[in-house]
């Protein structure tokens, strides 16, 4: 790459990482759009790339997060493992598909999420718990009012299988998983956004690590324009959790949605050859 294409890359890298740590994306639904929209780089090259950035974030932002007492750890190393097999079957299947299936099916699953996050409600008590979930139960400090917040977690069955769908997209489509882990842990298991964003955080990495594997051994992660990204990504991601802290949660739930589907509406002029890549 020339002076200029690293800055670019650099640049919206860490802008990629800022988003990505707030919401617990990864980055990876910004860093794919950009290298392939707004750069030129072929998808498979930057699903590959993003994989790692991933990587990156989760390194910059879980940290923080897990000091601040934001992350139910129970849950998240509960959930991961369904991830992590999802993340090895969906890279495989990123081997095989056209590059239009990829964008398309990417622009399907944003747009899902950000019905879910707009339509839903977010849940905090449910009849119908697993005595298990007792023991995911967790508290936190809300770092903008001050407050205690406490909350039951259920449907974990559900949130078992949605772990596993978001591991398939993380894989395939070279994302953390949070754009469906988040939405299944606010809206189906009730664990408040804030909480969910920090969680998802702090797992992506792991899942981004099983996908990243299987392509690095395809030759789908190229060396340069997979470091270039993972700095750029690192650096964004530790300034995330600065900026969560003066977010509401409420607000941070909307702004979620409205995230997803601007991506969503990139990624499918991606598939229609309109981009202009």
């Amino acid at each position: 790459m020339d002076l200029l294409l690293t800055a670019g890359v650099l640049l919206a890298s860490a802008f990629a990482g800022i988003i990505g740590s707030m919401f617990g994306l990864g980055g990876g639904i910004i860093i794919i759009p950009l290298l392939t929209l707004g750069l030129g780089f072929e998808m498979k090259d930057a699903i590959g790339a993003s994989l790692i950035g991933v990587i990156a974030s989760s390194t910059g932002a879980a940290g923080r997060y897990v000091s601040e007492g934001l992350v139910n750890i129970r849950l998240g190393m509960l959930m991961e493992p369904a991830t992590t097999v999802g993340s090895i079957a969906g890279a495989f299947l990123a081997v095989y598909l056209d590059q239009e299936i990829l964008a398309l099916a990417f622009a399907a699953v944003l747009l899902y999420s950000a019905y879910y996050m707009f339509k839903k409600p977010e849940v905090t008590v449910h009849s119908r718990r697993e005595g298990f979930c007792r023991f995911l139960d967790s508290s936190y400090v809300d770092p903008q009012t001050g407050e205690k917040v406490e909350y039951g977690v259920h449907n974990l069955r559900r949130g078992l299988l949605a772990s596993f769908a978001a591991g398939n997209m993380s894989g395939m489509l070279g994302v953390g998983g949070g754009i469906v882990k988040v939405p299944a842990m606010n809206v189906w298991m009730g664990v408040p956004m804030r909480a969910a964003t920090s969680t998802s955080n702090f797992m992506i990495g792991v899942t981004a690590v099983a996908g990243a594997s299987v392509l690095y051994v395809n030759g789908l992660v190229p060396p340069v324009l997979a470091a270039t990204v993972a700095l750029g990504v690192f650096a964004g991601a530790s300034m995330g959790p600065r900026l969560v802290r003066h977010t509401a949660g409420r607000t941070l739930r909307r702004y979620f949605a409205i995230v997803l589907i601007a991506i969503s509406a990139l990624m499918v002029l991606e598939a229609l050859g309109l981009g202009g890549a």
